[in-house]
């Protein structure tokens, strides 16, 4: 079977006349006039109007942001998308003092990110102390048992995170 290149134009069934955009090694993307952009697989009915002879990159941009984020997430410094518990979205933290000075709000999903952003770097500095190889055996286990009493105090926030394993875990009664 040889494959349409960028720019040829088909007629589908269902979805009416367009463009490929796209080729992957599964599925075509074409933009249809009336439908917008669709993903069709290579051997789907539809007739082919116009067929481009443009060379096909059997790798789609989605492949290769894909396996990038997989990379990234394996050997880099970032934190995965971590989901607010639905009853906070949109809300909003109200600090009130104890005087007569004004109070402070900031929106509940900021506050939230930065909650976030500390759980992720105290993962990080877990992951250093672990692999480190200048740090004594005791001094590592020291390190680790202050990471883990930090994570306890940080279960007041737990609140906020829609799912449990993203939860702060602190050191477990024995």
């Amino acid at each position: 079977m040889k494959l349409l290149g960028i720019g040829s134009r088909i007629e589908h069934a269902e979805y009416g006349k367009g463009v490929v955009t796209n080729v992957t090694n599964q599925h075509y993307w074409v933009t249809f006039i009336d439908n917008g952009l669709e993903t069709i697989d290579l051997d789907a009915e539809f007739e082919v109007i116009e067929a481009s002879d443009d060379d096909v990159d059997t790798v789609s941009l989605f492949d290769v942001e894909s396996s990038l984020v997989r990379i990234l997430k394996k050997w880099g410094d970032t934190h995965e998308k971590v989901a607010i518990a639905d009853k906070w979205k949109g809300g909003k933290l109200i600090l009130e003092p104890g005087t007569d000075l004004a109070s402070k709000e900031m929106p509940i999903d900021t506050f939230f990110h930065k909650i976030v952003m500390v759980r992720d770097r105290l993962r990080v500095m877990e992951q250093k102390i672990n692999s480190s190889k200048t740090l004594a055996d005791q001094d590592k286990i020291e390190l680790q048992q202050y990471i883990t009493r930090t994570y306890g105090s940080l279960t007041s926030f737990n609140v906020l995170f829609k799912n449990d394993s993203d939860r702060f875990v602190g050191e477990k009664s024995k």
